[in-house]
């Protein structure tokens, strides 16, 4: 039974170095209750110095080196996880000259990965942070719509008009919710319209 105990206790953080994940982990910390798996994709003191400098770091954060397109490497780092929040998606800040390289196979197969490891690793929920870009990009929706989990962002309009992003966390959010369904594997999803805040 410990062991059981100690994994509930453990969660993994994918792209735990970017804005959302460093926050996750910042606040996974703060409770004093979570050891955290961090993923990353470059091990430096450049890269995770912020991470490493926070409350409870010393003891309780692991970070690893894993990118989500590679299954070893992240079934290496949720193993042992009672829950994990995949956060890791390519957030494009240009204009990107292969979308399909660049964009939607990372957040794609990225999102597979991680949900084919989980299942393999038995942990007890998925948190998957996806984005009101998967829902609201629809130009078919009437101005005064509620969107619900019934609306989705058109996706023939996100390739026409170039919104790469958008189309990215729709299509890895449907994925997520149909390997849950055929599965059985614990996912929900969370989708924020805009993140703001001071950068740690």
């Amino acid at each position: 039974m410990e062991g059981e105990a100690s994994k509930t206790k453990t969660v993994c953080v994918t792209g735990a170095g970017g804005f959302v994940g460093s926050w996750l982990v910042k606040r996974l910390l703060s409770t004093g209750e979570y050891t955290v798996h961090g993923t990353v994709r470059d091990l430096g003191d450049r890269r995770t110095g912020h991470l490493k400098a926070l409350d409870g770091a010393g003891e309780r954060l692991r970070l690893f080196k894993a990118d989500v397109l590679d299954y070893a490497s992240v079934a290496y780092t949720v193993t042992g996880c009672g829950g994990v929040f995949h956060v890791a998606s390519p957030v494009p800040a240009d204009k990107p000259q292969n979308p399909e390289v660049e964009v939607l196979a990372p957040a794609v197969r990225g999102t597979q990965n991680v949900l084919k490891a989980c299942h393999q690793a038995k942990v007890g929920r998925v948190v998957v942070v996806s984005s009101a870009a998967a829902v609201a990009m629809n130009p078919g929706f009437p101005r005064d719509a509620v969107l619900d989990e019934d609306a989705w962002s058109d996706e023939d309009h996100c390739r026409t008009t170039g919104m790469w992003y958008a189309l990215s966390k729709t299509l890895a959010e449907r994925e997520a919710l149909a390997y849950a369904e055929k599965t059985g594997l614990d996912v929900v999803t969370v989708c924020p319209p805009l993140v703001l805040g001071p950068l740690l």
